[in-house]
């Protein structure tokens, strides 16, 4: 698997091993499979993991795995791993945060990790009208000078509000953004802003929560409800690109492109956004190791012009989605606002 040194001296897979379909809302979880399926994941090379403090039960389970191959990882048996996860405080926080807070939910991803450092804490806002993101932003700073945190991130904020916290003196290492065939905001003016701070993008989505693969190639338009949370949040998606039919179009290109590398939509999909400029890796929501065959091919393939021209002539016929990045999301009373859980960091 490729790696990328993300910042000197910090070094991920390409490919990170999505956590949301871990948490709740997505089916049921066998402990003892996922820890296992987490070993076969390092061992083929993807050792970074995505997780959030918000993400029901992950941070235990990935603490767990850490304990459970403690020797492994110590006999060198196991390649280290890096665990990025997120802070989100709840939407009824946001008006009063304090520092003590925030303290209180990063020690506590230290404490359902088993770690005495987070490598990379991604701090997401749910809303613009309560300003103590920027104060919120400089308390996580001084949690990583304390040394509670190696590498800060931001997830879902706008370029406005990311200039605000370069100029507030916070030291951004990564941002998370949403980044697909199907959606591109971030195209718009964050990329300039990613390469002269040398931001790079963790990117979700990118394979649409399954929805850019061979099984919904040719398929019907899937019928409410949808098997997942996943499904439900990336089928609105579809609709901002253009509806199933654009879809269904861009499918068949990628399956064409697919073709002449003997390889997956998916890995079509992912390769098109890791060659992206300012892009780190991807997150790639694998439930289980039957996934890896295919994210291993991914290092065995380059896309040329030719095939970039092609994925860009379907892009060019999307409507959306459009305007600032996670400003669909972030409209609690629109359609892509209305599915978010908001408060999930309550005791």
């Amino acid at each position: 698997m490729e790696r990328i040194e993300l910042q000197p001296g910090y070094s991920i897979s390409s490919v990170i091993k999505g956590g949301w379909h871990l948490a709740g809302g997505h089916g049921s979880i066998a402990e003892e499979q996922a820890l296992e399926d987490m070993r076969h994941f390092v061992n083929a090379g993807i050792t970074t993991f995505d997780c959030a403090d918000i993400y029901t039960g992950v941070e235990e389970l990935i603490g767990t795995f850490i304990k459970k191959y403690h020797s492994e990882f110590r006999a060198g048996d196991l390649p280290p791993i890096q665990i990025h996860t997120k802070y989100v405080p709840d939407y009824s926080a946001l008006a009063t945060l304090t520092k003590e807070q925030t303290t209180a939910i990063i020690d506590r991803s230290l404490k359902r990790l088993g770690v005495e450092q987070l490598d990379l804490v991604q701090f997401a806002w749910w809303d613009y009208q309560f300003p103590k993101y920027l104060e919120t932003a400089v308390h996580l700073s001084e949690l990583q000078k304390s040394g509670k945190i190696r590498l800060l991130g931001i997830t879902n904020f706008d370029t406005q509000r990311i200039q605000e916290m370069l100029d507030a003196g916070v030291d951004i290492a990564a941002n998370q953004v949403q980044y697909s065939v199907l959606d591109q905001r971030v195209e718009t003016d964050m990329t300039p802003l990613a390469r002269k701070n040398n931001i790079p993008y963790l990117c979700y989505g990118t394979v649409a929560g399954g929805f850019l693969s061979d099984r919904y190639l040719g398929a019907p338009d899937p019928i409410q409800p949808y098997e997942n949370r996943s499904l439900t949040k990336y089928r609105l998606i579809i609709d901002e690109f253009g509806g199933y039919k654009l879809f269904q179009q861009a499918l068949q290109m990628l399956r064409e492109i697919a073709n002449k590398y003997e390889v997956g939509i998916t890995e079509v999909a992912c390769k098109y956004i890791l060659q992206k400029p300012m892009v780190g890796g991807v997150i790639v929501g694998a439930r289980n190791r039957k996934h890896l065959e295919s994210l291993q091919k991914l290092a065995k393939f380059h896309l040329d012009s030719g095939d970039l021209s092609k994925i860009g002539t379907i892009v060019s016929q999307s409507k959306g989605p459009n305007g600032p990045f996670y400003d669909l999301e972030r409209d609690k009373t629109g359609k892509h606002g209305a599915i978010m859980k908001y408060n999930l960091n309550e005791d």
